[in-house]
């Protein structure tokens, strides 16, 4: 049987396979779980009150998703000591992502590196977590939302763009360059990753094709 060239063509081209992360190598969110390990529980449930009508508005998409997230970033995160921060995400990542994670995820991050392939996480997620577990994990490249600071004090604010949505593509091709140059697996599981798994040439939403 003849090959199909655009087949061919991909089978000559350098492998990366990019993941997200909520809901696509956990099966739930991270952001509020990391917020509920750095204050505690009742001052997390407490914030989480104050911050109702934020919650309700991004809900009935009244509200941005960043504009959303900044918030809350702002009020549990901003004036806080940048080094104290990563010190957490360093325990959070440790202590507590491991609890989140689901195995075929795990699994199939697992087969591409074991095929050479590059691995990229691409996340809306807070770096200061994601990068300590990538590290363990042999992750090749992280891309994460990136927390402002001043002095070594975080602001609150998000440094550049959340990493969402078209955010995610444009990033990966600061790191990439053309993405043409490339066979791309991309995983997701959310609006968020549309754009994302429409660049990949092999596009996986909410699943893991068993291979």
């Amino acid at each position: 049987m003849t090959q199909h060239p655009q087949h061919s063509r991909l089978l000559e081209l350098p492998v990366v396979a990019v993941f997200d992360f909520d809901g696509t190598l956990t099966h739930r969110d991270s952001f509020l779980p990391f917020l509920r390990f750095l204050l505690g529980p009742s001052r997390f449930d407490g914030g989480l009150l104050l911050m109702s009508p934020v919650l309700i508005g991004y809900a009935l998409k009244l509200i941005a998703n960043w504009q959303a997230k900044e918030a809350l970033l702002k009020f549990f995160l901003g004036g806080k000591s940048q080094k104290q921060l990563n010190q957490i995400g360093e325990q959070f990542a440790v202590q507590q992502i491991p609890k989140l994670l689901r195995p075929e995820g795990i699994q199939r991050l697992q087969w591409h590196q074991n095929q050479g392939h590059l691995t990229i996480l691409v996340s809306a997620s807070l770096e200061i977590y994601l990068f300590p577990w990538t590290k363990k994990m042999s992750f090749n490249q992280v891309i994460g939302t990136r927390l402002e600071t001043d002095s070594g004090v975080v602001t609150g604010r998000i440094l550049g763009k959340n990493c969402y949505g078209s955010e995610k593509v444009e990033r990966l091709k600061a790191i990439l360059g053309n993405l043409n140059q490339y066979c791309i697996y991309a995983y997701g599981d959310s609006r968020g990753d549309r754009q994302l798994l429409d660049i990949a040439n092999y596009p996986y939403y909410r699943t893991f094709e068993t291979i």
